[in-house]
């Protein structure tokens, strides 16, 4: 209990510092009545084409999700897209991305799935994410600018990657062994039945590596997870029209990519200052000028935000919280 105490106010502090850094590097050298100025030129009734296809790409993350359980214990999708909502919802009120916990909890409250196979579900999302982003970056690359971070974050994005799938395969060949072995310098903490307790559930989360174990499940997620960016990705560069910037598609992959892999680090609820340093710093190597870079950011900020919180209200008002349901799954 000391630990956790000690260690959330660690990363709140960090992901302050990070959110600070980020948005340092997002205003710096903007001129506030250019990027005013390319507000009041921009075209907002691009929102409306933008919004149902920024739609889409969520529902298909969500039948992603459902899809990557085995058919004889896959819950409902109305309870998995309840869940996902959920998870979007609380990342973007509470830092360090702590929606994945929420919607762990919010699809195990409606489908009394168990806990530790939904985190498994969840462990192999990020992995195909990471694996779909970068195929989706590799497919962009001979039409993109010379960048030149473009290729060490490529490289690193694919040694995380190669590092999650080993331990992964090791997992899914030997399932309790491996863990056993993985989480074996737990047994050096001092703490009564810690290192068991954290075995345990990691054996249980093994359940939810079906997808790694089925050929057809993980082509069908991983297709699925290839389709919600790609649609996602769309719904970017539709928006891009109302700020006249005139770019191709792979400037919207660029700009995708580069927002869902800094994702990855610590930050303030909704990504603050991250997601506008990402998208400034992708269109930048396009030589869109830094002032209608963060005018087109800030709003395309507020599609990936205001739906969500406007859903989560509804999902989780006073109504919904009276409303009875099943008790939580061990």
């Amino acid at each position: 209990m000391t630990t956790r105490r000690g260690v959330r106010p660690l990363l709140a502090v960090i992901g302050l510092a990070v959110t600070v850094a980020c948005m340092y590097l997002a205003l710096r050298g903007v001129e506030f009545d250019d990027a005013a100025q390319a507000f009041r030129d921009s075209d907002l009734v691009w929102l409306i084409p933008a919004l149902p296809v920024f739609a889409a790409a969520i529902v298909l993350r969500g039948v992603r999700w459902w899809a990557l359980y085995d058919q004889t214990m896959r819950p409902p999708l109305g309870a998995v897209m309840y869940g996902l909502l959920v998870g979007y919802f609380f990342n973007n009120i509470l830092p360090a991305r702590a929606g994945e916990a929420a919607r762990v909890i919010a699809l195990n409250s409606r489908a009394r799935t168990p806990l530790g196979e939904i985190v498994g579900t969840v462990v192999v999302e990020r992995v195909f994410d990471l694996l779909a982003l970068l195929l989706l970056l590799l497919c962009a690359y001979p039409w993109l600018p010379d960048i030149s971070w473009l290729r060490n974050a490529a490289i690193l994005g694919a040694v995380v990657t190669a590092a999650l799938a080993v331990v992964i395969v090791l997992i899914v060949r030997y399932d309790a062994r491996a863990v056993h072995w993985l989480l074996s310098p737990l047994r050096r903490i001092r703490r009564p039945g810690f290192a068991e307790r954290v075995e345990a559930a990691a054996i249980n989360g093994t359940r939810g590596l079906v997808a790694l174990r089925n050929p057809v499940i993980a082509l069908r997620g991983f297709v699925l997870t290839l389709a919600s960016w790609f649609v996602l990705a769309l719904s970017y560069w539709i928006l891009m029209e109302a700020f006249h910037l005139s770019l191709p598609l792979d400037a919207a992959i660029l700009v995708t990519v580069a927002i869902n892999l800094s994702l990855v680090l610590p930050s303030s609820p909704a990504a603050l200052g991250v997601f506008e340093a990402a998208t400034i710093i992708a269109l930048n190597a396009f030589d869109v000028p830094h002032a209608e870079a963060l005018s087109y950011a800030l709003v395309l900020h507020v599609l990936n935000l205001v739906p969500f919180l406007l859903i989560g209200a509804v999902l989780l008002g006073p109504g919904a919280l009276r409303r009875n349901r099943p008790p939580l799954a061990p």
